[in-house]
């Protein structure tokens, strides 16, 4: 086995050019698709960070720095004016993302360097040769070809190919095979060559094979100056009528390796990554995916927090959790007494007395199962019950504490332990807080909510990794104790701090009237599960089956030949090489076969192989949906899902195994599918709700816009009414694909869709999204 990069006896050091990798990300990443919701656009930033955060990973560095030029002023331009003349303003949507970017590198601890005068490839070549004095291996991250110059056997450059992902790894062996010449010619080949990016215009005629060859066969750029009036031919007289911009460029092209920037390579020393200062950056940068990544990948280079508080633990054994229960149960009606007479709220945010509690045990598809508890009391004890050995008489004490609405409890996630209390046949009231639904309500631009990294974050210190609520171990043992007890009094004091951030935003009332009674609610609604009818299904499953097998029947008639319906490649092959149809959207593996690009050439050309194609699709589709279904019924027939409060930023409810939110219900088929959904037995009817366009009516609330208001306060269709002020006709002129239009617009726009996206959407052109835009 080869050994791994961290396992290398010499340092690592990775070197970063900063303002070379900001561009190349903000080209390589649609501007339009990233930026907050204040309007900052974040492309460069986040293609930077990815970059960065790959790298990381990959290479294992022992030491980081990034290098930044400080503007367009340098020696080089002192000497030649012309020197990158050429290259237009920065973009303004450019602007100002490179300080973000050094927001990021100083929440990770990464220094950067940056000196007047110089670029910050003269920076790279100075901090790579001292690392290489120093014993390091260094490897250099530019998209700047010039560093290809300092590539020896310990300095490999790291080349971005393509966008911000794809990398060539340039060792001496690398740079000989693509360009002729040692790495420590490349500068005489591209003072040949000449470097458009730069404005240094090279010989005439004359490319890098030619230039390898010149170099190969007089030895060295200074050789072949001396003796050009030996090179034959009209490349050797254009050679000769451009000696001295050979000359010059040479000069330009040579990197400052000797500066002095006050920065030796333990300056550089990987250092623990701040996760508060992280967690700041990111939600201002609204990356929620990349920050994900980043712990995942290097969770081990974030910055521990301070120790674990220490928690003593009582094991309660049989029969003694009652006695211990009534004396806790005593102490909190004593100080909702004490509150009240002294004409304090009962549960004020400041001074909230809560039980801590986490469940061992798991849960899932409407049911689950306990096997301890850990409460955290107010007055600082805790205790641990292990719910495979106790009496009746514990097990009535815990289920009547917990279904005590009087005692006030916080749990982490608690919808899942919900359904294993359910499964008891227990019951939970009493919940005040939440502490994952109060971290989405305070952090919505928040993707994970795991307990560990919230008590990090908001209590600065760390909590053992399986004491993080939802455990998953198949029994007990000594140390399920402190686990569970410590994460406990964790979530008792992390609901405080929550509560607090909570009350100063004004979203309190949200959580405790709003998000905790709805998760008891889809906590029974999962466990309950919604009834089908299996025999429908099994029905439809055949009959979607059948469809399925007659469409490529005929598909393959038309085709002339048998082919897989669900191969791009042998779509691509029939379409395109043998049919002569119009090319799609070019791709990395050729033409897209998406539905869209399908439906459009249909459209276009009226193949009736498309056609067939389509409603394959549509089949198989349809044929998956309810194949997925049926497996999933209990011996009830009926099917639990499971509801997730915090996954959208928007606060919709998303749904998972199955995703009963996706049942489609646009076409006949899908409809059909939808009506295997029943009541069942001992259930009345089967209801479906939604808002009725609610984000548009807080809208009309937030703006008072009175084009709004008065659209929905006439009764009428909003979408339509909406679209006849827009098209300036009447609202009973107002087609499908008008309301179609402006319905996209008006929940697009809400959620900050750009034109460009506005068009993709539409299938308009982004003037057009613009124009439909301005209208609106």
């Amino acid at each position: 086995m080869s050994e791994s990069p961290a396992s290398a006896a010499r340092p690592r050091l990775l070197l970063l050019d900063g303002h070379s990798l900001a561009y190349r990300a903000f080209y390589a990443l649609p501007v339009e698709n990233f930026s907050t919701t204040t309007g900052q656009p974040t492309n460069a930033v986040y293609g930077f960070t990815s970059m960065l955060i790959n790298t990381l990973r990959d290479e294992q560095p022992t030491n980081v720095c990034v290098a930044f030029d400080v503007s367009r002023r340098t020696f080089r331009s002192e000497k030649y004016p012309d020197y990158k003349a050429n290259r237009s303003a920065s973009p303004d949507e450019f602007a100002g993302q490179v300080d973000l970017i050094r927001e990021v590198l100083d929440a990770m601890q990464i220094p950067s360097v940056q000196l007047e005068g110089y670029e910050g490839d003269d920076i790279i070549a100075t901090l790579a040769k001292a690392g290489e004095r120093a014993g390091a291996d260094v490897f250099i991250l530019s998209g700047d070809r010039d560093s290809l110059q300092l590539v020896d056997d310990h300095i490999t450059v790291l080349y971005p190919r393509k966008g911000v992902s794809d990398l060539s790894r340039m060792t001496p062996e690398a740079v000989t095979e693509k360009y002729g010449v040692p790495p420590s010619q490349y500068p005489d080949l591209a003072a040949l060559v000449g470097d458009t990016s730069d404005n240094l215009p090279g010989v005439p005629g004359v490319g890098p094979g030619f230039a390898s060859k010149w170099l190969n066969k007089f030895g060295s750029l200074h050789e072949l100056i001396d003796r050009a009036d030996q090179v034959a031919g009209k490349k050797g007289e254009s050679l000769r009528e451009h000696l001295d911009q050979v000359v010059l460029n040479r000069q330009l092209n040579s990197l400052v390796a000797d500066l002095d920037l006050q920065i030796g390579l333990d300056d550089m020393e990987r250092r623990p990554f701040d996760r508060k200062r992280i967690h700041e950056v990111f939600d201002a940068l609204q990356f929620r995916i990349l920050r994900e990544r980043l712990f995942q990948y290097l969770d081990e280079d974030v910055a521990e927090a301070g120790e674990p508080a220490e928690v003593e633990v009582a094991t309660l054994g049989p029969g003694q959790v009652s006695e211990w229960l009534s004396a806790r149960t005593a102490q909190t009606r004593e100080t909702r007494a004490a509150n009240s007479a002294n004409g304090a709220g009962e549960d004020s945010a400041t001074d909230m007395k809560l039980f801590g509690v986490t469940c061992h045990g798991e849960w899932g598809r409407g049911t689950g199962e306990l096997w301890s508890i850990a409460i955290a009391a107010p007055d600082d004890e805790t205790a641990w019950i292990d719910l495979t050995d106790t009496t009746g008489e514990d097990d009535d004490s815990i289920a009547t504490w917990l279904a005590d609405p009087e005692q006030p409890k916080a749990m982490h996630d608690a919808k899942g332990p919900m359904l294993a209390i359910l499964a008891r046949g227990w019951s939970l009231a009493g919940l005040r807080v939440d502490t994952a639904l109060a971290a989405y309500l305070a952090l919505p631009g928040q993707r994970s909510f795991d307990l560990t990294d919230l008590v990090a974050r908001f209590l600065g210190r760390e909590l053992t990794e399986s004491s993080s609520g939802q455990l998953s171990l198949d029994g007990t043992d000594e140390g399920d104790a402190s686990r569970i007890g410590t994460s406990a009094h964790a979530v008792a004091e992390l609901a405080l701090v929550l509560v607090n951030e909570l009350e100063q935003r004004g979203g309190l009332a949200l959580l405790t009237d709003m998000e905790i009674p709805l998760a008891g609610v889809l906590a029974e609604m999962e466990a309950t599960g919604i009834a089908v009818d299996v025999s429908a299904l099994e029905s439809l499953e055949q009959e979607f089956g059948k469809r399925v097998r007659e469409t490529e029947k005929r598909a393959h008639d038309l085709a002339g030949r048998e082919f897989n319906l669900g191969s791009p490649k042998q779509l691509q092959e029939i379409l395109f090489v043998e049919r002569g149809l119009p090319k799609t959207k070019k791709i990395k593996t050729g033409y897209t076969t998406d539905a869209d690009s399908l439906a459009k050439l249909s459209a276009q050309t009226e193949d009736p192989l498309l056609l067939e194609l389509l409603n394959w699709r549509e089949a198989s589709r349809m044929r998956q949906t309810v194949a997925g279904l049926i497996p999933l019924a209990d011996d009830q027939s009926r099917i639990h899902t499971t509801f997730y409060q915090t996954i959208a930023a928007t606060g919709r409810l998303s749904s998972k195994d199955p995703n009963l939110q996706n049942i489609p219900i646009r076409t006949e088929e899908g409809r059909r599918i939808r009506s295997a959904f029943c009541a069942g037995s001992g259930f009345e009817s089967l209801l479906t709700a939604d808002y009725s366009q609610i984000e548009m009516r807080i809208m009309a609330h937030l703006s008072r816009d009175v084009g709004l208001t008065a659209a929905f306060k006439s009764g009428e269709d909003l979408h339509s009414t909406v679209a006849a002020r827009v098209f300036d006709c009447d609202p009973d002129d107002v087609d499908s694909e008008m309301r179609r239009r402006i319905k996209a617009m008006s929940y697009g726009l809400a959620y900050g869709l750009s034109a460009y996206g506005l068009s993709a959407q539409l299938g308009l052109s982004p003037q057009e999204a613009e124009a439909l835009m301005n209208d609106y």
